[in-house]
Order: structure tokens, then C-alpha cells, then sequence
């Protein structure tokens, strides 16, 4: 009984901080992916010196949020997202509208498949 009641426990654990994870790693995505709709907002705008303000703040909610995620992602994946947005921070700096936005699509999907490749899921588990 006692050998049961432990291995549930165990499980239950170990599923909240599955949901816990999901939860916090699911708002961080949140908040960078809507950190770079107001980069895009911005040099479409041609705002160009909103949009360079806008992927300074990007880089710092990056730098806050992804703390944690070497955690739970490989290195590399985070690795490519960190060129992806010094590319960016270049290509808004020179104003150049096409790469700009191109790379942050590529930034945006990086990091919506990282969030849902790592969730805790019954997919992803079987």
C-alpha cells in the first residue's frame, strides 16, 4: 500500500510540474511573441527608431524569460535564436524593412516550436 501510494505521489508531482512548466514556458512565449508584433507594428509603420527601442526591449525580455529554458531545451536551438535576434537588431538598425521582418517571423516560429515541441503532453509522452 505504502509502495502504491508513494509511486501516485510520485506521479502527481511530477505531473503539476509538468503543468507548471507548460504554464510558465506558454506566458513567456506570450510575452516575447508579442514583443515582436510590436517590433513588426513598428517598421511597418516605418518607425524605425520605435522599432530599434522595441528590439532593445526584445533582447531584455529574451534575457529574463529564456533563463530558465537551458533547463529544458537544448542549447542550440536557444543558441539560434540569440543570432537570429542579433540579425535583427543589425537589420533594423540599417532599416531595412524585408530582412527585418523576415528574420522576426523566423525568430517567432523558432519560439512557438520550441514551446510546443517541449510541452508536457500526451503526445509528446507517447
Amino acid at each position: 500500500m505504502r509502495l502504491l501510494l508513494s509511486v501516485l505521489l510520485a506521479v502527481a508531482l511530477v505531473t503539476a510540474a509538468g503543468l507548471g512548466v507548460n504554464r510558465q514556458l506558454g506566458m513567456a512565449t506570450d510575452r516575447l511573441v508579442a514583443q515582436i508584433d510590436r517590433i513588426s507594428a513598428a517598421i511597418e509603420q516605418d518607425d524605425w527608431d520605435g522599432a530599434a527601442g522595441e528590439t532593445d526591449r526584445l533582447i531584455a525580455v529574451w534575457e529574463q524569460e529564456a533563463g530558465w529554458w537551458p533547463i529544458f531545451f537544448e542549447h542550440y536551438e536557444m543558441d539560434n535564436i540569440e543570432f537570429s535576434m542579433a540579425k535583427c537588431k543589425e537589420y533594423v538598425a540599417c532599416k531595412n524593412a524585408p530582412l527585418s521582418l523576415g528574420q522576426l517571423s523566423e525568430i517567432r516560429l523558432m519560439i512557438e516550436h520550441m514551446s510546443r515541441k517541449e510541452a508536457v503532453s500526451l503526445g509528446n509522452i507517447f
